[in-house]
């Protein structure tokens, strides 16, 4: 997982996986996602990303699996 904030764009990337990209949907006007042949999400992009998300108050916790 590869998580990336492009500050100059306001752009918030989130990749989960290297899989392959087949289809690509557009959620709403600002947020896209690309998904794997099984359907399965491999990244998202966040446009306009203050707006949509608190960027600043971004953390990650591994849960036990």
């Amino acid at each position: 997982m590869n998580i990336k904030y492009f500050p100059d764009t306001d752009t918030l990337l989130i990749n989960l996986s290297d899989n392959k990209i087949t289809e690509t949907k557009d959620l709403n006007e600002n947020i896209l996602v690309e998904l794997d042949e099984a359907g399965r999400l491999v990244s998202m992009t966040i446009e306009h990303a203050k707006k949509q998300t608190d960027v600043s108050e971004f953390s990650y916790r591994l849960a036990a699996i």
